[in-house]
């Protein structure tokens, strides 16, 4: 998973829509949010969880009131506020969208009512187009980055030390299984032994529901489908209508002399970027052409292996003579005379003889039969090269296309920059109503992708009510199965448990081996990290030759969990590029820090600020203006990407202003709110 970016909207401390809070990756995959205590840092980091988990961390205080507290006071008696935060990320070259919304609002007794939160998700395909994904986002999010594990990426530094108390150990074992992929032999033998003992049972008949239930369900469902397919209709009327106000902006802004040059390039960036898309869905649809015709041919090597295995064996053992017709011998026999000039009378030793290659004869039409399997062999052999060859170009085209198209991306992001800040008024004006209306499609494509998934939903829910109308009993066929399936769970169980006791041992060896590089890297201490068989993590001092518990501080414990996290995440990575069907369904990970500097000394700071960059893929902190001391900007400053400020507005009349320079800039930490609330707003750190 490799976070792109985050939008919040009222919520907590945040009023209103924040700017696309953009985070870096790459070589510098730093990204930097600088706050004071109560500005947001900790809603930030709690943001992610929310969206993806639907989870807060312990300091989070009550969760429950997530609405800003200014948007749900200037709210209407009764009108329902939303909020929501927008993640997106990219997985495996896909690009998704994430999104969880809650609404709030004020009841006849003015007292706050909040609503469940929904979670929405999109995928970007090729051509730019959004639409719902094939399964549910839970699932998703799920494989990527399992629920269980999302502590060790998304945390408060300053309480890290959780991870290695004694009341947490049963977590961290099963955590950790999960994360290598022993958990997946885990849930599989659970699960098949859930399948033994329900196949063990007697098979129940399976009763039709009642049919009136099930045709007003039907109904129901077809009046929403109805209400869906009205909306999508007027969704591609609005996009159209701003499809058409978009090229009445982009004509007067190109007919701006003063612009430099900046419309033009923007429209044959845009050009560049469409073509690009089209050049990727083609190379996409070439790959799987490829595919579904000849990648069949790759299957069949064992095959063809033993077919030559036969065909030789056959012809080592004269089975196959060459030049002997079935024909030619019944003429020698019929003559009574052998091509030597021997006589084949009845009976003789010589036609006996001559009668056995009659019955080596009937098998030339196999040999010949054989003889053009080879040729064809041979031709499948040549063609399985082909096919990878043209594989490995159409993958290769692929990625060349995304870096053009990124870079082009790029070009064309600092083309709008530059006119949304250009000196002319008009040309700004212009440019930021082109922006709102990029903003308005995008809407309506998430809407209409979000739409798409209901109806593709609910179509599905009509074919269940239909085939529960038809179903008819099945009872026979299951108990003549029944006990052939039993003998193969138990068979699957077994095999399961042995394989799942070998790779413990492996990954449990070579976990505990990066933890204690990784904490010898940070720590001047002589302790040692220890995992036990039941992945529970110590740390030890060896007196005497023996190993003796050590009572670590506060500081040691904090060292020791980003060694355990950091290994976590070197150890997965290099398990998912061997076997992609174990743990996680990734190789990058992100880790995303708030206050992680607080309870420790100088050298650790220095120490923990030069490694954690190098820990994850992605890295975003959040601190505070005294915990971004000299050391720890020294150590970091080459790994920024991409740096932020919130800025507290307090509505205290006697409230202490704070500033942060940041890059020979002044950015305001806290200021005096224009109004009685309280807000917190975002502010990029400017590199250009």
């Amino acid at each position: 998973m490799k976070l792109i970016s985050i939008i919040l909207c009222n919520f907590r401390q945040f009023y209103g829509k924040t700017p696309e809070i953009i985070l870096a990756s790459g070589q510098k995959n730093t990204t930097i949010i600088h706050g004071n205590n109560g500005a947001g840092k900790t809603t930030i980091m709690n943001a992610f969880t929310w969206v993806l988990y639907e989870k807060f961390s312990a300091a989070f205080v009550v969760e429950t009131q997530l609405v800003n507290k200014r948007a749900i006071t200037e709210a209407k008696l009764g009108k329902a506020i939303a909020c929501w935060v927008e993640i997106l990320f990219e997985h495996d070259n896909k690009r998704y969208q994430a999104k969880r919304l809650s609404r709030a609002y004020r009841n006849e007794k003015n007292e706050i009512e909040h609503g469940k939160s929904e979670l929405y998700m999109q995928i970007a395909g090729d051509d730019g187009r959004w639409s719902p994904p094939p399964e549910h986002p839970d699932d998703i999010i799920g494989r990527i980055l399992p629920e269980s594990l999302h502590r060790y990426f998304f945390f408060d530094g300053e309480r890290i030390e959780y991870i290695v108390r004694d009341d947490r150990k049963s977590e961290i074992a099963e955590a950790t299984k999960e994360l290598l992929g022993i958990e997946v032999l885990n849930r599989s033998v659970r699960h098949l032994g859930e399948a033994k003992k329900s196949l063990e049972t007697d098979l129940r008949l399976i009763g039709n529901p009642e049919t009136k239930k099930l045709l007003k369900e039907k109904n129901q469902i077809e009046q929403e489908i109805n209400k869906l397919s009205k909306r999508q209709t007027e969704i591609e009327k609005e996009l159209q209508n701003h499809r058409e106000v978009k090229k009445e902006i982009s004509s007067r802004l190109v007919e701006f002399k003063g612009a430099e040059g900046l419309p033009q390039q923007k429209d044959q960036l845009n050009l560049q970027v469409l073509s690009i898309k089209e050049q990727i869905l083609q190379a996409n649809q070439g790959l799987k052409r490829a595919i579904s015709t000849r990648g069949y041919m790759v299957f069949l090597s064992d095959a063809i292996e033993k077919f030559r295995e036969i065909f030789g064996n056959l012809k080592e053992k004269g089975e196959l003579p060459i030049g002997i017709k079935r024909q030619f011998v019944q003429q020698l026999l019929d003559k009574q005379r052998c091509i030597c000039g021997a006589e084949l009378t009845i009976g003789s030793l010589g036609r006996k003889s001559v009668e056995k290659w009659m019955e080596k004869a009937e098998i030339a039409d196999v040999e010949e039969t054989v003889i053009r399997i080879s040729i064809q062999i041979d031709e499948i052999d040549k063609q399985v090269l082909e096919f990878w060859d043209e594989v490995d170009r159409q993958q290769a085209n692929i990625e060349k296309l995304r870096y053009q198209l990124s870079r082009v991306e790029n070009e064309l992001e600092s083309v709008h920059k530059k006119l949304r800040n250009y000196p002319d008024e008009d040309i700004q004006q212009l440019q930021k109503r082109l922006d709102e209306i990029e903003i308005k499609v995008g809407n309506l494509n998430r809407e209409t992708g979000s739409n798409s998934l209901q109806l593709e939903t609910l179509n599905k829910e009509i074919k269940i009510l239909d085939k529960q109308l038809d179903k008819q009993q099945m009872n026979e066929l299951k108990q003549v199965l029944a006990q052939r399936r039993i003998a193969a769970t138990q068979d699957a169980i077994n095999r399961l448990i042995e394989v799942r006791g070998r790779l413990e041992k492996q990954f449990r060896v070579s976990l505990e081996k990066r933890v204690q590089e990784l904490f010898s890297e940070i720590s001047f201490t002589p302790y040692i990290p220890k995992l036990n068989e039941n992945y529970e993590l110590t740390l030890v001092e060896n007196t005497g030759g023996e190993d003796a518990l050590v009572a670590a501080s506060t500081g040691e414990n904090q060292i020791l969990s980003l060694a355990f996290i950091g290994s976590i995440i070197d150890e997965v990575r290099i398990w998912s590029q061997k076997n992609t069907l174990m743990g996680p369904d990734s190789s990058t990970f992100p880790i995303v820090m708030d206050s992680p500097f607080g309870s420790l000394d100088e050298i650790y700071r220095r120490q923990i600020a030069n490694i954690i960059p190098q820990l994850a893929n992605q890295l975003v902190v959040l601190v505070t203006k005294t915990q971004w001391r000299g050391e720890v900007a020294e150590e970091m400053a080459n790994y920024i990407g991409r740096e932020y400020v919130l800025s507290y507005n307090s509505p205290k009349l006697d409230c202490e202003e704070d500033a942060i320079q940041l890059n020979g800039e002044s950015y305001p930490l806290v200021k005096r709110s224009p109004n009685e609330f309280e807000y917190t707003e975002v502010l990029e750190v400017d590199y250009d």
